[in-house]
C-alpha cells in the first residue's frame, strides 16, 4: 500500500460491523478461489468467480466513498478545508484505474 495517512475516521459501531463483513465475505470469496485452484477447478469457473470478487469489492468501494463524501468530505468544506477535494479526485482517479 503507498501513502497511508496519519488521519483517521470514526465510524459509527454499526457501519464499522457493516464494512468488516463485507470484507469477511470477500476474504472467503478469495479462500474459495484458491482452494478452486488447489483442486484444478476449471478456468471459467475461477474467472467466474473472479468476477464476483471484483464485483463484491467495487460495492465496498461504493459504500465507502459514499460515507467518505457524506462524511469526512462535508465536515473538512464546511471546516473550510477545501484541500479535501483534491484528495477525493485523486482517490476516485486510483479506484477508476
Amino acid at each position: 500500500m503507498e501513502n497511508i495517512s496519519e488521519k483517521k475516521t470514526l465510524r459509527r459501531e454499526d457501519e464499522r460491523k457493516k464494512l468488516i463483513n463485507r470484507l469477511k465475505r470477500i476474504e472467503g470469496q478469495i479462500r474459495g478461489i484458491c482452494g478452486m485452484i488447489e483442486n484444478d477447478a476449471y478456468c471459467t469457473d475461477i474467472l467466474t468467480q473472479s468476477a464476483a470478487v471484483n464485483a463484491a469489492i467495487n460495492a465496498f468501494n461504493k459504500e465507502l466513498i459514499g460515507s467518505h463524501i457524506r462524511g469526512c468530505v462535508v465536515r473538512d468544506i464546511k471546516a473550510g478545508n477545501d484541500e479535501v477535494i483534491d484528495d477525493l479526485l485523486s482517490t476516485l482517479q486510483k479506484l477508476m484505474k
